[in-house]
Parts: structure tokens; C-alpha cells; sequence
């Protein structure tokens, strides 16, 4: 009886379920490695907090010198950090490092895993990041990622002792160790052995350090060399390492290749410590497994007589091995080395098998066009025998003759209950500190499932393979020719409305315009009902004219504060519209639990959300927002767009604000719902505009880091501030990650890495008298309530006390005070101002106080007394 095969595609060097490029087809050179793999028994697992605090070096090395498996588990996929590319925050800045991850693995040559902890931004000490992230719950998942990959020898990047720094890569540190011994425990989290069994690794290392000035490292620790060079990759593994680590785009991290020795240094934590190999103690090869010196030997053989012009002649040798390894007792590495194997088979056999679609986006209820290409180009024996997509089976019989292509297309439908493609961590409403993933497989999984996948059957040298593969968006660029992108499942309609924040002052009167669309995906009925939905309340839109069932498309509204300044407390709701455009309607629990299955904020309470309704009852609710790189694949999810209202107590002063596009942020479209007149400034808009028609210049985070040309503006800038203006200049790194790369103030002062990552830490006025303090607003500790993630990052240092005054006062729990959250100076006739204050993360999450401290910076050089 003959045995079907489960084969994903993939390649040696190249792994994922979803990728922008061609499908991959290995070298002579990636196969001779793959088989020389096939005879290594030894897995490593490294684990860290984020992305990027890997040890790119140290994997290549592993995966392609000693060619064990080996995996990257970063605790959290990078949502809090900052982003040098554009202005995504929060999980939007997570997928983008999420696949960045999963482009350096595709260099380094690792597998690539998560834990459901989300990176709530910089915290100073373990114990500040365990009160977000639930300790037990990200425990069970290294214990989980442990049990299924079972390394051998487990890595640490941080020591349990702090000296990491940053609280979550202690806190990764203290989870390893832990899981080290849980993994082993079955009492621990018994409710995974359903799927996997208990797994001891040898021993558990952290690979110390020598780096940002801290030399961790000692003669009398560990060491191997990881420098060398493999003449069939042609680089040396730091070559590669750099290669893979300059993926982290968003992170400024950029990476020149190093050649020669390269000492890596460790200290064991846990199990037997190693004496002269990494692998001490653990048998690495087929004497592991019972019977396995028959395969070490069929393995030899097949690497002696591997042609590297003609690798199609290894298959049936390897068809071979296939059927020997099936005999050997079942076990891990048994599924692991058939796995193996099946790719080799793939591979060497020069098979081309493609499933694309000329559009990238599928609607439910329509259909996809899948077309089919196939090229046996070796000319191995080979029969197309089936192919499936989801229901959908067809039976063929078809010889693949060498190098001649097989082209067809078919047409499938998407039913309705097809899901929308979405990553499945933002599936369910995450939690403060971790994801909601019901599914215990699916934890660890780095990236979402694909749209579509079809399974073609082929018959090689008279066995059956099946090859899984994801469908993929192919077209040609003018400029980028072939590409190949994921196919995303969408509804037939997704609804935005914007602005995401709408701010109204108290005590003063205001209309805000607001626009809600219907972007049709598919042929819609002619009217749509358009509605804001609140938790427990529908909201009937209607245009001015009285309309509420229009085309799709958008319709416009006002909504005022009315309510609010008249003081009638009867009708002071979430929404104090005009009541001739909205009606109140309540909400059936259906419509609820349709929305809330997928991410919704957490501050719902103040927001509402966007939702269309056709006349049978069918409803939209969600919008998609594109990220687009050039260097990671298309990234699409959906979420319910939301409208949320802010009633502040705000006054200002001035009018003309300009803004410095840095790295990218949020702030301009805040401070135009303050009642500001923004213009953005870039390069040329400084080269050529009156500074002196604004009554403030703020730059943008990390303005100075990113943009060269802002060297070239230094005069006019401080001309500006001596003739009466007032420039603030938002956070800027001082590291070789952003250097500054411009002086900022008209005096001498550093930027630190001093930050405060309390978002409730007491805040002290070193000068309540001072205007910033109380013109317009009158600031009070009130306005330092309800602060998300953070104070302050990155503080003034080291400045000229006789220039610059401080006014602010803050520190951590357990820290000394810090004043270099916000230090102004007057020069000439006007005002400067550095602050690490995050007005970025504040002003989108629409915190009061932030909104209150930033108008009053806005005016301080227009209130006398100072």
C-alpha cells in the first residue's frame, strides 16, 4: 500500500507560511547541506524578550555550521517599542516586527516562535513587568514551545540578575530558567500533554555579553568561536548574521558584516555544565535513536554520491532513506528526520509548483481564481494526481514531462463562513499585558495562517507526495518586476470613519465634522444603513439633508457639544450630537458579540464605532488598515474602526503651529483637534517658509535621529526662537541605533536614556508658579492621571543650569527624582523647550492632561512674567 506524504514547501535557508517573494527553490549547495543536516540529532533554543535582542550570530552559526535545529522564542512580538520607519504604534508596530523577525529567520536559518505577552514598553525591573504580563500564563507557554520543540540545550540572550537592563529581558531570563524545570514536571500545565510529553533539555545557558558599555563577559566562562566561514554559503556566519539582523528595519538596525574569530561566551544556569562542547552529554547524532545506524550510513552514501549538477539523481536513493526512517521506532526525531527528508525529495527532484491569483483580495460570498503552475525541470518521474482546496477535490492523471510547463486555472467560491484572514492573536480582545489565544496549538505560532492554501498531490518516482501551499498575490511592478504577496479574505464590505479622536472643549461651543465609508468589496444592494454603535446603543446617521440609506460610499455629519455647554444633563451621553442626525436604537446582544470577537479598545466606554446595515440585516462592522514595506510582506488586519469623544477643560493661546515630520507620529492631527492650524514641515517646506508666521515649531519624534538635513536648519531655527518663537523639540535617541545628527537648542545639553516607565509615578512641580504651569491651563497633579505605558523617555542631561530651567520633577519606584523630563530656556526674545514627555503615545490615547500640558508649552513665549 502506498503511503501518502505530508510535504510543506519550503526551503533550507527559506521558511514561512506567508511570504512577498517567488517560491523558493534551493541551490546544489542548500541541498549537500540539507543532507549533511539529515545525519545532526541536536536542537538549541534561544530565548529573549523581543525582537531584535536575538543573537543573529550565534544562530547562523548553529543552524548552519553545526546544522542543529534551532529556534528564536521571543516573548513578545515588539508592540511597545518606538519605529524609525513610519508613525505604527501599539500592534500595529508588533506585526511589522513580527514579520522582520520572520525575514531574519529566513536568513539566519532558525524557526521563529512567540509567547502571547504583549511588550508593554520599557519597565526597569522584572517585577513591573509581571504585573502586566500574568506570569503563569506566559510561563505555560515557554513551558509549551519547550515540550514541542524539545531542544537540547536551552540559551538565554539576559541573566536572571538584572544586569539586562530592560525589566523584560530579566523577566524572559527568570521564565526560561523556570520553564527549564516545568517543562520536565508532568504537574505542570498537564492540560498540554494532550498534545505534547514532558521534556528535560540538558542544561540551560545564558550567553553573555559584551556590549552598550557593559562587559559581561570573563575568561573563565564557556567560549566557542562562531567567526567562521562556509565556503558553500560563501560568507562567514557574521557576514550572514548581519544580513539577517538588518531586517529590523523599524529598529534602526542596520548591521555591517564581520569576519574572523568571533568568541561567544556562556554561563551555565541550569543541568550539566558543559566542558569543551556545547552538546556535552547529549548524543547529537543517530545513536540516539534505536536502530538508527543503518541511517547515519544510508545518509553517508547519499551525501558521497550527491551530484551537484544533478541532484534529481539522489531521489530515489533518498525515497529510500525515506522508507528506512519509517521502520524506526516513533519519536521525535523520527517524525523530524521523515520531515527533513520530504523536503530533500521536493527539492532535488527540481520540481516548480505555484498556486497565485491575480487579485490579492477574496471576498466571501464571491469567488477566487486560482491558477496552477507546474514544471518538472529536472525530469524526474513525476504524475500530477490531485489537487484540493478546501472541499473542493479533483482526481488527474497527468505525467509532468521535463522542463515543460503545466498552466490552468479554476474557480472556486468563498462561502460566508470562510474566515477573514487575520492574525490570530488579534482575533479575541487582548488583555493589559498578553493575548487572548483560546487554542493551545496555535500558541507560539509566529505568523497568521494564510489565506488560502491548496494541497497538490504528485506522484514521484512512484510514491505520493502532498505539497501544501499557500496561494499568493502575483504581479509585476514596472519597476520591482515579479512579486509575489499573501492573498487576504475580506467581507463584502468594511466600514471606516474618521477622525479616530474627536476633541471638545468645555465652555466653549464647537461642530466637528465627521465622515463615515462604506467600501464595497463586492456588489451591494443600493442603500446601506449607516449607524455609530456604542456598548449597548445604535446610532442612526443621517446626512444633512435627512438621509440615512445612501450607496456606498460616504456620508458626512456634524456632531457638537451642545449638551455638554448648555449643562442639560439629561442629554449629556457619549455622543452630544444634533438630535435631527442621529436616533438612538439598542443593541441586540448578536450585534455585540459579532464585534466584540475581534480587537476592540479597551477605553470603549468613550468610543463608538462604525457600522453599515443592508435592508435583509446583513451587517459591516470592520475596517482594515495596510501596512506596506518594501522589505516584509503586505500586512492587512481588521478591527472595528472607532470614534472616540473627548470633553476636556482646554484652553490655548496662538494659532500656526509647524510641524517637523520625524521617524513618524500622531501628534500633528492631536493638535489640530486642540483648534491649531498645522502645517507640516519637511525639508523643503523649511527651505522656503516664514518661520515667524507660527507660533510654536515642534519637531517630530526622533526628527533629529532621522532627518540629516535638519543640520542645515540650525541657524534659521534658533533665528526663529531669538526673534520671539518657541520651538519644541519632542524625544531623540543618543545611540548608534539614532544618532543626532544635528545640534538641537541654542545651548549646551545631552539627551540620556534616563526614562520613566511608571505611567503612575508621581510627578513633583519644581516651579508651580511658572507659566507652563498656568497659562492657559491651570496644570494640577490631576492632569498626570490616566497615563498609558509611560512618563517619559530619553530626558535632557548634563544641560547648562545657568541657561535652561527645570520645572518637572519625577522618578520609578525606588529611583532618585529625575528633572530632565522637560527643560526650557529663553533665548532672545523667544522660547526652547526639550522634552521626552510622550506626547506621541498621550495625545492618540486621548489623555486630558497631556492634551492641557502641551497647549501651555504651546504658549510660553507669549505670557509675560517669564
Amino acid at each position: 500500500m502506498r503511503k501518502t506524504i505530508l510535504f510543506f514547501i519550503s526551503t533550507f535557508c527559506f521558511a514561512s507560511p506567508v511570504f512577498s517573494q517567488a517560491p523558493q527553490s534551493w541551490t546544489s549547495a542548500d541541498m549537500y547541506l540539507a543532507i549533511r543536516k539529515l545525519n545532526v540529532l541536536g536542537s538549541v533554543l534561544y530565548i529573549a524578550a523581543h525582537p531584535d535582542d536575538e543573537n543573529t550570530r550565534l544562530i547562523t552559526y548553529f543552524s548552519k555550521d553545526k546544522l542543529y535545529r534551532t529556534g528564536y522564542l521571543s516573548m513578545t512580538r515588539g508592540d511597545g517599542g518606538q519605529n524609525l520607519i513610519g508613525d505604527e504604534q501599539g500592534i500595529e508596530l508588533g506585526l511589522i516586527r513580527t514579520q522582520e523577525l520572520l525575514a531574519a529567520r529566513r536568513v539566519d536559518g532558525g524557526e521563529q516562535f512567540f509567547t502571547r505577552a504583549i511588550d508593554i514598553g520599557y519597565s526597569k525591573n522584572p517585577q513591573e513587568t509581571f504585573t502586566k504580563w500574568d506570569k503563569e500564563k506566559i510561563l505555560s507557554d515557554v513551558v509549551w514551545v519547550i515540550r514541542k520543540f524539545q531542544p537540547d540545550v536551552i540559551i538565554t540572550r539576559f541573566p536572571t540578575t538584572g544586569e539586562g537592563g530592560h525589566g523584560h529581558h530579566t523577566a524572559s531570563a527568570i521564565l526560561a530558567n523556570e520553564a527549564f524545570t516545568a517543562a520536565a514536571d508532568p504537574t505542570r500545565f498537564p492540560e498540554q500533554l494532550k498534545y505534547v510529553q514532558v521534556w528535560q533539555a540538558k542544561r540551560i545557558l545564558w550567553n553573555s555579553f559584551n556590549f552598550g558599555g557593559t562587559n559581561l563577559t570573563s575568561a573563565d566562562q564557556f567560549k566557542f568561536d562562531v567567526g567562521g566561514y562556509n565556503p558553500l554559503l560563501g560568507k562567514s556566519y557574521g557576514e550572514i548574521a548581519a544580513i539577517s539582523r538588518s531586517n529590523h528595519k523599524s529598529q534602526g538596525f542596520g548591521s555591517a558584516g564581520s569576519r574572523g574569530e568571533a568568541l561567544e561566551y556562556f554561563k551555565n544556569t541550569g543541568g550539566d555544565a558543559p566542558s569543551d562542547d556545547i552538546m556535552n552529554g547529549v548524543e547529537a547524532g543517530w545513536k540516539r535513536v534505536q536502530g538508527g545506524d543503518i541511517i547515519e550510513k544510508k545518509i553517508n552514501k547519499i551525501a558521497s554520491s550527491f551530484e551537484l549538477l544533478h541532484p534529481e539523481n539522489s531521489v530515489k536513493e533518498l525515497e529510500a532513506l525515506y522508507q528506512l526512517l519509517k521502520t524506526l521506532p516513533d519519536g521525535y526525531w523520527k517524525m523530524q528526520k521523515m520531515k527533513e527528508t520530504q523536503q530533500l525529495i521536493g527539492q532535488c527532484s527540481g520540481l516548480f509548483i505555484s498556486a497565485t491569483s491575480s487579485e490579492q483580495f477574496v471576498v466571501q460570498t464571491d469567488s477566487i481564481l486560482i491558477n496552477f503552475s507546474l514544471n518538472n525541470r529536472l525530469g524526474a518521474s513525476a504524475i500530477l494526481k490531485n489537487i484540493s482546496v478546501d472541499a473542493f477535490d479533483s482526481t488527474f492523471n497527468l505525467p509532468l514531462e521535463k522542463n515543460r510547463n503545466i498552466l490552468f486555472g479554476k474557480a472556486f467560491f468563498v462561502p460566508a463562513s470562510k474566515p477573514i484572514t487575520q492574525p490570530y492573536w488579534l482575533v479575541n480582545k487582548m488583555e493589559e499585558g498578553y493575548f487572548n489565544v483560546p487554542d493551545q496549538q496555535k500558541i507560539g505560532q509566529a505568523d497568521m495562517d494564510a489565506g488560502y492554501t491548496v494541497n497538490i498531490r504528485l506522484n514521484i518516482e512512484e510514491q505520493d507526495f502532498d505539497f501544501e501551499q499557500p496561494v499568493k498575490y502575483r504581479f509585476t511592478d514596472p519597476v520591482k518586476g515579479e512579486l509575489y504577496q499573501p492573498v487576504f479574505v475580506i467581507p463584502g464590505a468594511t466600514v471606516m470613519s474618521s477622525p479616530s479622536l474627536i476633541l471638545f472643549r468645555n465652555n466653549l461651543l464647537q461642530e466637528k465634522e465627521v465622515e463615515m465609508q462604506v467600501n464595497a468589496n463586492k456588489k451591494l444592494p443600493k442603500n446601506i444603513n449607516y449607524f455609530l454603535r456604542t456598548r449597548d446603543t445604535l446610532l442612526t446617521v443621517k446626512d444633512t439633508l435627512g438621509y440615512n440609506k445612501l450607496q456606498s460610499g460616504h456620508i458626512s455629519f456634524t456632531i457638537n457639544n451642545s449638551a455638554r455647554v448648555s449643562g442639560n444633563k439629561e442629554k449629556k451621553r457619549l455622543l452630544s450630537q444634533l438630535d435631527s442626525l442621529l436616533k438612538k436604537k439598542t443593541i441586540t446582544a448578536a450585534q455585540k458579540n459579532e464585534i466584540e470577537k475581534y480587537y476592540t479598545r479597551s477605553d470603549d466606554k468613550d468610543v463608538a464605532y462604525a457600522y453599515a446595515q443592508q435592508d435583509d440585516s446583513t451587517s459591516y462592522y470592520l475596517s482594515v488598515r495596510a501596512i506596506n514595506y518594501d522589505h516584509i510582506p503586505s500586512i492587512k488586519y481588521f478591527f472595528p474602526d472607532g470614534l472616540k469623544t473627548l470633553f476636556i477643560d482646554l484652553k490655548t493661546y496662538g494659532k500656526k503651529i509647524g510641524y517637523i515630520i520625524g521617524a513618524g507620529d500622531k501628534v500633528p492631527e492631536a493638535v489640530e483637534q486642540m483648534g491649531y492650524d498645522v502645517t507640516l514641515l519637511t525639508d523643503k517646506e523649511l527651505a522656503r517658509n516664514n518661520l515667524q508666521q507660527f507660533d510654536a515649531i515642534i519637531t517630530g519624534v526622533r526628527a533629529y535621529n532621522t532627518n540629516e538635513w535638519m543640520n542645515n536648519y540650525y541657524d534659521k531655527l534658533m533665528k526663529y526662537v531669538n526673534d520671539g518663537g518657541n520651538l519644541i523639540v519632542q524625544y531623540n535617541t543618543s545611540s548608534n541605533i539614532g544618532p543626532v545628527r544635528a545640534k538641537m537648542g541654542p545651548y549646551n545639553f545631552n539627551v540620556s536614556r534616563n526614562r520613566i516607565t511608571d505611567e503612575n509615578a508621581p510627578v513633583s512641580f519644581l516651579k508651580p508658579e511658572h507659566p507652563v504651569f498656568n497659562f492657559p491651563n491651570k496644570i494640577t497633579q490631576d492632569d498626570f492621571k490616566g497615563w498609558i505605558q509611560e512618563r517619559s523617555i530619553y530626558h535632557a542631561a548634563a544641560w547648562d543650569s545657568t541657561k535652561f530651567e527645570t520645572v518637572l520633577s519625577m522618578n520609578d519606584p525606588g529611583e532618585k527624582p529625575d528633572d530632565g523630563s522637560l527643560i526650557i530656556a529663553k533665548y532672545g526674545k523667544g522660547i526652547f523647550v526639550y522634552t521626552g514627555i510622550v506626547f506621541f503615545r498621550e495625545l492618540p490615547a486621548g489623555v486630558p492632561g497631556a492634551y492641557r500640558l502641551l497647549a501651555n508649552i504651546i504658549a510660553l513665549n507669549r505670557k509675560k512674567g517669564f
